[in-house]
This record gives structure tokens, C-alpha cells and sequence, in this order.
């Protein structure tokens, strides 16, 4: 079966699917920069986090380890999953969550070119003008911020905008590729995206740690970060089975409109929990961001 014979969902299940791992996303910055607190590396809690998720996910299908190493395409998917959930999870714990999450999300452009390209999507009118809706409103949001350069020097200063550009491309061919790979059992596919996750992160945390730059592993006192790490475990794991399952039933366009949604809730809970300013520019831009979203549901139905 080709990804052209796909059923249209007749609900906004996958809609709704993809809006609750842009909630995970948009939240996450939180629990890495406390688990960062403790003494944990965001790459080092990725890398925990993923092999947890890779483990259930064998446990649970022992087939979709064999379905990874037969198919060659779910490679490229591990690598796209590992790049995005390692580059993220760092930027947002070193970064300016607003600011990260925003130019994370120029994403959608990074879409529509590997759609094109890819899936041979064409591209039509109203996806153009809802994507860049969509982007508009990621500018205003944006227009506030500034990088926080801090006494780390220029280099510590864009690093965390070099991870969030980075993360966003790899996010779109992972969804790119997720589309061009529904006809693959599932298990398959979350297996990539998590094995992937933890294989990447752990090979950069590892690297790294030869320089000192993240640690030298594990921090002392297990008990005080084990337990957050196994929460955030099972939230991105739900949140990942939940973008292989709307990113395979939506067209790559509604994709990247739905999922710039975490860009609202990463700038209203950075107020809420992180003390940040709500710019009226987050306001307008939020507003035309979930305008976007209604309209590819509406035309969905």
C-alpha cells in the first residue's frame, strides 16, 4: 500500500494526536532544566529517556527490532528522530524557551521543500497561506526575544539557535519520512524514532563528555532524578506514538501548520512557571498560529 492509498481521516483524532506531542514538546523545557539542575545533562536525560522507551517498545512488538535492521528507510527515520529529540532537549534547557521553540518551528518551510521534494506533494494555495500564517505568527512572537548571551561568549550565546535550526530540519524529515513510511507496521516506525533517540543522544553525550562539555555520566543521587526521568519516559513516548500517528494520516502540509501549536504553549507556560514577559506580540502571534491550526482542520472536513 503507497501512502497515496491512505484513507482521509474522517475526524480530528490525528489533529488532536498531533496537538497533544506539541503539548509534551512545548512543556519539556521545564523538567530538562530541572533534571539539568540536578547534575543531568539534557543529552544525558534524552538518552535515558529513549532507552527506556526503545526497551518497552521491544518488550511490547519483539518484531520491530527485526522490522528496523530489514528496512532500510527506517534508518533514516532513526536518525531524523535522534537528531531532533537531541538538538530540542538541549536547546531548551540552555536557551530562551520562546526564542528556541520559534526558530524550531521555521520548521514548517523545512516541510513543504522535503514534501515537495520526497513525497512529490504539490503545493497548493492554501497550504502555502496557511504555513505562512503560521509563520507570520512565529515572527511576532519572535520579535521580542533576544538571544541570551550571558559571560559564555558569542559561541555559548547562538549555540542554542544553531541546535533549535538544526532540531527543526531534522523534525520535518522525520515527519516527511513518517508519511513516506505509513504503509510500515507502527511498531517499526516508533522503534526507529526511539532507538534513534536514545542512540544519538548518547553517542553526543558521550563525545562531548570527553571534554568535559556533559559530564562524565550519571550524576550522584539516583533517587532525586530517576523518578522525573521515568515521567518524562512515558510522556514522550505517548507523545511520539502519537506524532507517528497523525503525522501518517495527515498530509505533510497540516502537519507542519498543526505542530507549530507548541510555540503557544512553550510562551504561555515560560510565563507561568519560567517568570517570562507575555509580550502582546506572543498574543497576536499565538492567536494567528492557532488560527492557522483551525483552518486545516476546517479544511480537513
Amino acid at each position: 500500500m503507497t501512502t497515496a492509498s491512505l484513507p482521509r481521516p474522517r475526524s480530528a483524532g490525528p489533529v488532536l494526536a498531533l496537538m497533544v506531542n506539541a503539548f509534551v514538546w512545548g512543556v519539556s523545557w521545564w523538567p530538562f532544566r530541572h533534571l539539568q539542575a540536578m547534575g543531568l545533562h539534557p543529552l544525558w536525560a534524552t538518552a535515558q529517556i529513549y532507552v527506556l522507551s526503545a526497551l518497552a517498545i521491544i518488550a511490547w512488538r519483539p518484531g520491530s527490532l527485526r522490522q528496523l535492521l530489514r528496512h532500510r528507510a527506517l534508518w533514516l527515520i532513526f536518525l531524523a528522530s535522534g537528531a531532533t529529540n537531541a538538538t530540542f532537549n538541549w536547546a531548551v534547557s540552555i536557551g530562551d524557551v520562546v526564542r528556541v521553540v520559534l526558530l524550531f518551528y521555521l520548521m514548517p518551510l523545512w516541510s513543504l521543500l522535503l514534501a515537495r521534494v520526497i513525497l512529490k506533494e504539490r503545493l497548493t494555495p492554501s497550504s502555502v497561506a496557511r504555513v505562512a500564517m503560521a509563520l507570520a505568527g512565529a515572527a511576532l512572537v519572535l520579535s521580542h526575544g533576544e538571544p541570551s548571551a550571558g559571560g559564555a561568549g558569542h559561541r555559548a550565546a547562538i549555540l542554542p539557535d544553531v541546535l533549535a535550526l538544526l532540531g527543526g530540519f531534522a523534525f520535518a524529515l522525520n515527519n516527511v519520512m513518517l508519511k513516506r513510511e505509513s504503509a510500515q507496521p507502527e511498531e517499526g516506525r516508533a522503534l526507529a524514532m526511539f532507538f534513534g533517540g536514545a542512540v544519538v543522544a548518547g553517542v553526543t553525550a558521550t563525545l562531548l563528555s570527553t571534554g568535559g562539555a556533559a559530564g562524565v555520566g550519571w550524576p550522584v543521587g539516583l533517587d532525586q532524578w530517576l523518578l522525573p526521568g521515568l515521567g518524562l519516559a512515558i510522556a514522550f513516548m505517548m507523545s511520539n506514538l502519537c506524532l507517528q500517528y497523525g503525522a501518517a494520516r495527515l498530509s505533510a502540509a497540516v502537519t507542519a501548520v498543526v505542530m507549530p501549536c507548541e510555540v503557544l504553549f512553550a510562551a504561555l507556560t515560560s510565563v507561568w512557571w519560567g517568570g517570562a514577559m507575555l509580550h502582546p506580540a506572543v498574543l497576536v502571534g499565538g492567536a494567528l498560529i492557532l488560527a492557522a491550526t483551525l483552518a486545516s482542520v476546517l479544511e480537513k472536513h
